[in-house]
């Protein structure tokens, strides 16, 4: 028989309750304000609000080093020196942190690291969804684990609309004239993870509701979407979004059939680049 922990990064937004029931560890990614480093989860997304309106600056994100996974690695061997240590890894081309794990399991044999290609709520899913594979199998092989993670990282689908674009301009990935044509317009970018980048695929036009139920309706049943297990399905929330935007768009995909629904809040690396108020949802592709 097997023991698995795994560990995943604070990245992928994953809610306390469900940290503390699959017993997953979680490695810190990093957000500098000036000079001064912080690990993701140790300070409220407000601050990053009060740090832009004080100084006209975004704080930088970073992911994990090579000593984050040492410690973490070094700390569940040795309370759980029999347990296989799998690692899901937030997106490998967005962060350094994927590489950093791998060089903190040089010589490590009982560490198994998997890219999630997904950030947030996709790797909400992909997470927690393995954790209960391995609870239901424990006596499952590595590579029958290794087979189950990549089918979920194969069928995650995700998108979100930032809640506003100045933290993108703010943030150097809009430029100005495109930020003022986009205001005058009412345009919102929609974003989704494609191979683990995220990527605008579509320019949504209205207010922001009339956005997201856009959004929403297609993603759960748009002809150019894959049909999608029903499940599970996870909305995407930051400080901010409006409280009617939330019933509503929980209301329509309860009515579309998906029966376990999860609100993610965005932790501080993600709203950083998202600002407040955004609005995104994550669910499998269906078999």
């Amino acid at each position: 028989m097997s023991e698995y922990v795994i560990v995943t990064e604070t990245g992928g937004d994953i809610p306390a309750d469900f940290v503390k029931r699959y017993g997953i560890e979680l490695v810190p990614m990093h957000v500098t304000f000036g000079e001064r480093s912080l690990d993701d989860g140790t300070f409220p997304v407000s601050d990053i609000v009060a740090h832009y309106e004080a100084t006209g600056e975004l704080p930088r994100t970073s992911g994990c080093t090579p000593q984050d996974f040492t410690r973490v690695f070094d700390r569940v061997h040795a309370e759980k020196p029999q347990a296989h240590i799998l690692y899901l890894a937030y997106s490998a081309v967005t962060t350094c942190s994927f590489e950093s794990a791998r060089i903190a399991a040089e010589g490590r044999g009982y560490v198994t690291a998997i890219d999630t290609k997904s950030v947030t709520a996709g790797q909400f899913l992909v997470v927690t969804n393995t954790a209960r594979f391995v609870g239901a199998n424990p006596s499952a092989t590595i590579d029958e684990v290794r087979a189950f993670v990549e089918d979920q990282v194969a069928r995650v689908r995700m998108a979100f609309i930032p809640g506003g674009l100045e933290f993108l301009r703010a943030g150097g990935r809009l430029s100005n004239a495109a930020y003022l044509g986009a205001q005058l317009l009412r345009i919102k970018p929609q974003i989704e993870i494609l191979d683990g980048k995220l990527v605008a695929t579509r320019k949504l036009r209205g207010s922001y509701r009339r956005a997201v139920m856009t959004q929403v309706r297609d993603f759960t049943g748009g002809e150019q979407q894959p049909e999608l297990d029903r499940e599970r399905i996870a909305l995407i929330t930051s400080e901010g979004l409006d409280e009617g935007i939330m019933r509503e768009a929980e209301e329509y995909v309860r009515a579309a059939g998906f029966r376990e629904i999860t609100w993610i809040p965005t932790g501080c690396v993600i709203f950083s680049h998202s600002g407040p108020g955004s609005f995104g949802i994550a669910a499998l592709a269906a078999k």
